[in-house]
């Protein structure tokens, strides 16, 4: 019985429980001191500013979204030339068959100018203020609507 009593009372056993004991306290310290303020905010890297420059960029891309046809192509003509000589006109919309990843600035002047990526179709599309949202079309949309170059849709 001796050696029981004294395993029970060891110093080993009781350091190793005040470790433990103290290590919970503080956890539980720790959870119950948390602001929650400061969860629901904006993490810390991201600055007011930024936010507000973002908003701004997606708005003037919408708003250029309804742009019509003939003053995107004259913005596309001014902004990017090379580019503007591959464009394709599908009804109304402007289709530009320029690879994303292919040149980053550009891709980020199409964007600010109000196209988007077709995913599907792998081709850059500007809706000139027509806008069908999750519409999808059956079949080749040049079928039904006509295309066309830029050269012959200003003459």
């Amino acid at each position: 019985m001796r050696s029981r009593a004294r395993l029970a009372a060891s110093p080993i056993s009781e350091a190793s429980s005040k470790r433990q004991g103290d290590g919970q306290r503080f956890q539980k310290k720790a959870m119950t001191t948390t602001n929650f303020k400061n969860e629901a905010s904006a993490p810390a890297n991201v600055r007011p500013s930024s936010v507000s420059k973002t908003s701004e960029r997606v708005a003037a891309h919408n708003a250029n979204r309804e742009l019509p046809t003939q003053t995107v192509l004259d913005l596309l003509k001014a902004q990017l030339p090379k580019q503007y000589e591959l464009a394709e006109i599908v009804g109304r919309w402007i289709w530009l068959d320029f690879p994303a990843r292919q040149h980053t600035p550009a891709a980020n002047t199409l964007w600010r100018l109000g196209f988007h990526w077709n995913q599907r179709r792998c081709l850059w599309q500007h809706p000139c203020g027509l806008t069908a949202p999750y519409y999808v079309h059956s079949g080749d949309p040049r079928k039904k609507f006509g295309s066309r170059s830029v050269s012959t849709f200003n003459a």
